[in-house]
């Protein structure tokens, strides 16, 4: 069964999809989030003047669509992150791992990509599973 999660903690999706879905299977459920940027959900703000603030921004608007779900961290499996710059990828990965156990850290993908949503530097989407 098929669960739309929404939160308020989290930046409001800027077009025709949703924060993440959560599959309810018999035995477990597997949340898939959208890719999330660095906007302060309680001010509608972009953060792009610092690096390490807009990663953690995403991270902490991560977070929050995973608690949305009753889930952390412990729970991703899998994350994508693309980058505007690969020359950005040491400060990304340096906050980005801040968030994870090395020992237990998710399979990951990192990409350049020519632009992203509002010319962000930063977006990372995740695949967590409970069950």
């Amino acid at each position: 069964m098929k669960e739309i999660i929404y939160t308020k903690t989290a930046p409001n999706p800027i077009g025709p999809y949703n924060q993440a879905v959560l599959w309810k299977g018999l035995h477990q459920h597997t949340l898939y989030t959208s890719g999330q940027i660095a906007i302060d959900p309680a001010t509608g703000a972009l953060e792009t003047s610092d690096l390490k603030k807009e990663t953690q921004l995403v991270m902490e608007n991560l977070k929050e669509v995973l608690r949305a779900a009753h889930m952390t961290f412990d729970h991703v499996v899998k994350t994508s992150i693309f980058l505007s710059d690969m020359n950005n990828f040491a400060v990304v990965n340096e906050i980005y791992g801040s968030y994870f156990d090395e020992k237990t850290a998710p399979a990951r993908e990192t990409v350049e990509v020519a632009n992203l949503p509002k010319f962000v530097n930063v977006e990372i989407s995740a695949i967590a599973i409970n069950g």
